[in-house]
């Protein structure tokens, strides 16, 4: 209705403006026609608008219409759910309720058999008591007393079975862990062979004939005095031809002592003056020649980086034995041996070479403090910048230290192969009878044992047992034990098998 309102006033305000407009035109001087088109005009605008706003208003009634009825479907299709969910609830309800009187006929089933089971397991403890009462009376013991006796038994046997079964464990880890690594160590020591340089505390110089060992005792025997004073070395004139013996337990000095003696029987100016300037230059010489070697050695196994002091170190080594093999040998193959067996292990094989090549460094210093050889190289590699795992290699591979890397075990492995194999070091006759000693002693030891042999120069021990004394099962435990004891207890190269032989003998003579 407004808009017809709004339409009307439109209309009659145009009407308005348009007669205007015509009176204007009157008072111009302009006919009385014009007025009247004017007028009919009008009208005619006047009626279109009202049509135009009638229909308009039809429009908008009918669009309003059709609202309203969308709403109020939408009012009974809501309504029609909320009573379809009110129905739903209804019913669950319903059901809920009867759940509940199920639960609660439950609760007063399971009540009435608690009861019932109560009752039922007094009648058993009761039973029972009188059981026990009346075993107690038969076997004139009480219970914590019989409880007492079977547990000592259960122990024996458990005893027993646990035995038998760490004896199965350890055969089958051999069986499984041995075959990988016996491969890789037989791998190991196959691609990698050097020669075993055997060295001792005294050398050989020979000479020409005997007027040169004149010549170099001089008068009163003052060349030798000098020669000795200035070199360290004890020279040795005997009674054997063409031949003069040097001898001093470090071969460095003795070295220098032979190179010198040698320069001076060739130049042929023998007196004390000439000897201290030959030895001098001579042992200018050899150091030149530790330092080279250290290089060489360094170059040939690929290892980069090495601090100078630690490569005349490695020089040094050519000149020093242990046990008659040659150190620098040694440690080279040492070295070439940590190497494949850290590649065979997916290790860092420069690592492992570095370490193997310098883990006895300890034995050449100039000062040579009083500790041990692993302790003291292990220090030197700190000192001269070697990476933590290098330097805990170096001292674990005689257990000094504790082992924090998996190239220390590495490293003691090869340097056990490479001074363990045959021919590769000479052991003092003192030292290796006491080994042996200590080995048939520690089997002794324990009761039962009658006799101990070690053979195959202290790598099997066999004991021999009292059979009567001595089970089959104390016989594998007693086997276990004595290993233990030498591995925990005892130095040694390599690894000792410890062999229980318990055998029953019956013996008669026919007459």
């Amino acid at each position: 209705m407004d808009i017809i309102i709004i339409l009307v006033l439109t209309a009659f305000v145009i009407g308005g403006a348009i007669s205007f407009v015509v009176l204007n035109n009157i008072n111009k001087g302009k006919g009385n026609s014009i007025l009247d088109e004017a007028k009919k005009e009008a009208e005619q605008i006047k009626k279109d608008k009202i049509f135009q706003a009638k229909e308009k208003f039809l429009e908008l009634k009918s669009e309003h219409e059709k609202v309203i009825n969308q709403r109020n479907q939408k009012l009974a299709n809501t309504e029609n759910r909320v009573k379809d969910k009110e129905n739903k609830l209804n019913q669950r309800l319903g059901e809920v309720n009867k759940k509940e009187k199920q639960i609660e006929d439950l609760k007063k089933n399971i009540s009435r058999q608690k009861e019932a089971i109560k009752r039922k397991e007094e009648e058993i403890e009761k039973n029972h008591k009188k059981q026990v009462e009346a075993l107690e009376t038969i076997s004139g013991l009480s219970a914590e007393e019989a409880k007492k006796e079977l547990v000592e038994t259960l122990k024996d046997e458990a005893k027993t079975h646990a035995m038998a079964h760490i004896q199965e464990i350890v055969e089958e880890a051999k069986l499984t862990a041995n075959k990988d690594a016996k491969k890789i160590i037989i791998q190991t020591i196959q691609r990698v062979a050097t020669e075993h340089a055997i060295e001792n505390s005294v050398s050989v110089f020979n000479i020409e004939s005997d007027d040169v060992k004149g010549r170099i005792i001089g008068r009163e025997g003052r060349n030798i005095r000098s020669l000795e004073a200035v070199t360290g070395v004890e020279i040795i004139v005997d009674d054997t031809p063409d031949a003069i013996l040097l001898s001093c337990f470090d071969p460095v000095r003795r070295e220098i002592a032979r190179l010198a003696l040698h320069k001076l029987v060739t130049d042929g100016r023998i007196h004390p003056a000439r000897i201290e300037e030959v030895v001098s230059k001579t042992k200018k010489q050899i150091e030149e020649e530790i330092a080279e070697i250290g290089k060489r050695t360094a170059i040939d196994l690929g290892i980069h980086g090495l601090h100078p002091e630690l490569i005349r170190m490695v020089g040094r080594m050519k000149y020093r034995s242990s046990y008659g093999q040659n150190l620098l040998q040694h440690s080279r193959e040492v070295a070439n041996m940590c190497s494949t067996m850290a590649s065979e292990l997916g290790l860092n094989t420069k690592l492992a070479k570095r370490a193997g090549l310098l883990h006895d460094i300890g034995k050449v210093p100039d000062d040579e403090p009083e500790l041990p050889h692993a302790i003291l190289g292990m220090k030197l590699a700190e000192k001269f910048g070697e990476k933590p795992d290098v330097c805990n290699a170096i001292g674990a591979h005689h257990d000094e230290v504790e082992m924090t890397s998996m190239i220390s075990p590495i490293v003691q492995v090869c340097d056990a192969i490479s001074g363990a194999r045959p021919g590769a070091r000479r052991e003092i006759v003192e030292s290796y009878i006491k080994r042996i000693k200590e080995l048939e002693d520690t089997a002794l030891a324990y009761p039962g044992v009658v006799k101990s042999y070690a053979i195959q120069a202290g790598r099997e021990l066999r004991v021999i047992v009292e059979s009567e004394s001595v089970s089959d099962a104390d016989a594998e435990k007693l086997s276990f034990e004595i290993s233990q004891k030498i591995e925990t207890e005892m130095t040694y190269p390599g690894q000792v098998k410890v062999t229980v032989i318990r055998e029953t003998r019956a013996v008669n003579f026919a007459k």
